[in-house]
C-alpha cells in the first residue's frame, strides 16, 4: 500500500511560514494542519501569530483554537490528531499541509514515535515531584532525572520543571529510560511519503523579523492578552509558559518594567529561533531549504519541485 503524501513547511519564528503554507495549499488544492504547540488554544490570537480568517483565503486550516487556556497539550495529542487529519484529507482528494514550528510535533508525525508521551499520566507523582521541587528546589529535582537517566538529563534544562517531571513520569510509569523514547526513531522509517520545505535567512535579517514581529504585536494589544492568560490561566497551565507571554509575568509582578519585559520577549524569541534551525538542521529530513532573504522570492522553483514530488 502505497504512503500518503503530504507537504511540510517548518522553520524558525517570524520566517513566513504561514503565508507560504496558504499559497501552497491554494495551489495545490491543500488543507493546512498547524505544526505549532501554541495555536491550539484558543484566545491566543497575537502572541501566537495565529493565521486570521482573512489569511486564511477560505483555505481550511486545523489545530487552530481547538483548547482552553487551562487545557494540557502534549505531541502525542498532536500526532494521533493530525494523523487521522492526514488520512481524512487525503481521501477528500486533498494535499495535507503540516506548516509549524514546532519540531518534537514534526518529528513524532512523520516518524511515528511517542517521545514517551503515550505512557499515562500519573496527577499524584507530578504532585510529588512538584513538592519535591519546592522544598529541595529545582536543581536538586533534575539531578533525580540524571540520576536515572543522564542522557536524557544532559538535554533537559534544569529549569525546565516540567519537562524534568514529564521525563520523570515516563520512567516512573514505563519502567523505561525517558532517553529510550527519544532515540525510537532510528529505527523508525518516514511513516509518509513526505515532502519538506525549511525557510530560513541570514540571522541579522531573521534577528530583525523577530524584532519587528514583536513590536506589531505591542501595536496590535499582546500586552491585554498576556494580562489576560495571567489573570484567568491556572498557575500550572502549560499555555503559560508559551513565548509571548510569560515574559510578561514579572511585569504584572512588579518586579520588571515594560520596557524590560519587551526586550526579555525579543531575546527569548531569538534565542528560540536559534533552537528551531539547530533542530531542523540535525533531527528533521529537509528536501528543500529556501532562503527567504532571497530576491526575488524563488516561488517558482519551490512550486517546481511540489510538483514534481507530487507527480512521482
Amino acid at each position: 500500500m502505497s504512503k500518503e503524501k503530504i507537504l511540510i513547511i517548518v522553520g524558525p519564528t517570524a520566517v513566513g511560514k504561514t503565508a507560504l503554507s496558504i499559497e501552497l495549499a491554494e495551489e495545490f488544492s491543500g488543507e493546512v494542519i498547524s505544526g505549532d504547540s501554541m495555536q491550539v488554544y484558543k484566545h491566543l490570537d497575537i502572541g501566537t501569530a495565529k493565521v486570521t480568517a482573512e489569511e486564511m483565503q477560505e483555505i481550511p486550516h486545523h489545530l487552530i483554537d481547538i483548547l482552553d487556556i487551562n487545557d494540557e497539550y502534549s505531541a502525542s495529542d498532536f500526532q494521533k490528531q493530525a494523523k487521522a487529519l492526514i488520512k481524512d484529507i487525503s481521501q477528500k482528494g486533498q494535499l495535507p499541509i503540516v506548516a509549524g514550528g514546532t519540531g518534537l510535533y514534526i518529528e513524532s508525525l512523520i516518524y511515528d514515535v511517542s517521545h514517551g508521551g503515550s505512557s499515562p499520566k500519573n496527577d499524584r507523582f507530578r504532585q510529588e515531584m512538584e513538592d519535591f521541587a519546592l522544598s529541595h528546589g529545582k536543581l536538586a529535582l533534575w539531578s533525580k532525572l540524571e540520576a536515572r537517566d543522564s542522557q536524557a538529563a544532559a538535554k533537559i534544562h534544569h529549569n525546565n520543571q516540567p519537562r524534568v517531571i514529564r521525563a520523570l513520569e515516563v520512567i516512573h510509569e514505563t519502567g523505561r529510560k525517558f532517553s529510550d523514547f527519544q532515540t525510537e526513531r532510528e529505527d523508525n522509517d518516514l511513516i509518509y511519503d513526505s515532502f519538506i520545505v525549511a525557510l530560513d535567512t541570514d540571522r541579522e535579517q531573521l534577528y530583525d523579523r523577530i524584532n519587528h514581529r514583536v513590536d506589531v504585536m505591542m501595536e496590535q494589544g499582546l500586552l491585554d492578552e498576556a494580562r489576560m492568560l495571567y489573570q484567568k490561566s491556572r498557575t500550572d497551565a502549560p499555555a503559560r509558559r508559551g513565548i509571548g507571554y510569560k515574559e510578561f509575568f514579572p511585569y504584572f509582578n512588579g518586579e520588571k518594567s515594560l520596557d524590560e519585559a519587551v526586550e526579555q520577549l525579543k531575546q527569548n524569541s531569538r534565542r528560540y529561533a536559534k533552537r528551531q534551525l539547530t533542530w531542523f538542521r540535525n533531527r528533521t529530513p529537509v528536501d528543500l531549504w529556501v532562503d527567504v532573504g532571497d530576491e526575488p522570492y524563488p516561488m517558482a522553483e519551490i512550486k517546481q519541485r511540489i510538483g514534481k514530488f507530487l507527480t512521482r
